[in-house]
């Protein structure tokens, strides 16, 4: 159960409204590329109930089958302290800790997409977002079932992306809400799924991670064209406020990925957590990883002067330029795809040998009976 954080009543947290809403009385067609993005969000809807095989174990005490060196204690004199049984609480507890950041992030992008709706100005924008509002509660369905059923355990809310959502959220401005969640948070979550979903050895987290992310795809990209358009006619000062929310924001969605609040959890004091999370190998390939998406998008949507280029090189050691954005997700939409192809083929297959043997076994018992009656 996780408590609710801070200022928080009865498990809620609530964020006044900052923005408006407006309404669009142009029912014209709108622009062709969000229209189209639109279409293939309704054709792409699926049920998480259905299209996820819930049926599959899971092992709390290593939920993804990831080698030790992923831990962030491995190869610090605590690891070596740690028993059999401690190491398995260590991977149940890493394992909840990054599920309920993605739940809590899933919930605010479900709640960002609906004040999309709310505040865009353009109906297109509004059609879409409309579509990722459904996909963003089915990701917060799949996540919390995930935590409660399968690893039995799940952490609050990090207190930087409670931040970076209270700015979003705050903000009157229209395009805050793509900014902070379309391009730093949706961004930075599929770095993340992406990384595990390739490195898990189980299947339920690789079928959940898999399909979320084909959903995921298409909201980058809506954010991506909804905001270069916008952001061609804003002045310099206003590029330059938005660069220093990106900026800040992504601070901040490294710091939340640190793992620190985890550690302390577990014993290990303040100071030590921050140093051990700085100086994994691992954790230093993840953020690393987690702004090769952020990057290129950044860059298409215009908001990448020396600032905010020189705070990548600083946040992961690479500005992102060479990262293709394009292919990263036409490549996830593909893994979603042969999952289901692999998948219904096995269970079709299945099926058909339950009928052979079905009609056999009918084959059998006339031919009993014929040979009774004789």
């Amino acid at each position: 159960m996780m408590p609710p954080g801070p200022g928080a009543a009865a498990g809620h947290w609530t964020v006044p409204a900052g923005a408006a809403s407006t309404f669009s009385w142009e029912y014209d067609d709108g622009r062709e590329s969000l229209l189209a993005l639109y279409q293939r969000g309704k054709d792409r809807q699926w049920d998480a109930v259905r299209r996820i095989d819930w049926s599959l174990d899971v092992d709390p005490t290593d939920p993804l089958g990831t080698p030790d060196e992923v831990l962030p204690l491995h190869g610090t004199s605590y690891w070596e302290r740690l028993g059999p049984e401690w190491r398995s609480e260590l991977r149940q507890h890493f394992a909840a800790w990054q599920f309920s950041q993605f739940l809590h992030g899933e919930q605010g992008a479900m709640i960002c997409s609906a004040r999309i709706v709310e505040s865009a100005p353009d109906l297109d924008a509004k059609f879409f977002a409309a579509t990722q509002t459904v996909d963003e509660a089915r990701h917060v369905e799949i996540f919390s079932r995930f935590l409660r059923e399968k690893i039995n355990l799940s952490y609050p809310i990090n207190d930087s992306l409670r931040t970076l959502l209270d700015d979003t959220l705050r903000d009157s401005r229209w395009d805050m809400p793509y900014l902070g969640m379309q391009v730093l948070v949706e961004g930075l979550a599929l770095a993340a799924f992406g990384l595990l979903r390739d490195t898990t050895s189980k299947p339920l987290p690789r079928q959940l991670l898999a399909y979320v992310m084909q959903d995921e795809a298409r909201h980058v990209a809506f954010g991506r064209m909804a905001l270069r358009d916008h952001y061609r006619g804003l002045t310099a000062t206003e590029l330059a406020d938005r660069e220093e929310f990106v900026i800040e924001g992504c601070h901040l969605m490294r710091n939340r990925l640190r793992g620190t609040d985890l550690l302390e959890n577990l014993g290990v004091p303040r100071t030590a957590a921050v140093r051990i999370a700085e100086e994994s190998s691992y954790l230093r390939l993840f953020r690393r990883t987690l702004f090769s998406r952020i990057a290129p998008c950044v860059k298409d949507i215009g908001l990448w002067s020396p600032e905010v280029q020189e705070a990548f090189i600083d946040l992961c050691g690479a500005d992102g330029r060479g990262s293709d954005l394009d292919r990263l997700m036409r490549q996830d939409d593909e893994v979603a795809e042969a999952l289901d192809a692999r998948r219904f083929a096995a269970e079709e297959a299945a099926r058909i040998e339950e009928m052979t043997e079905m009609i056999g076994l009918g084959r059998e018992t006339r031919t009993g009976t014929v040979d009774e009656s004789a």
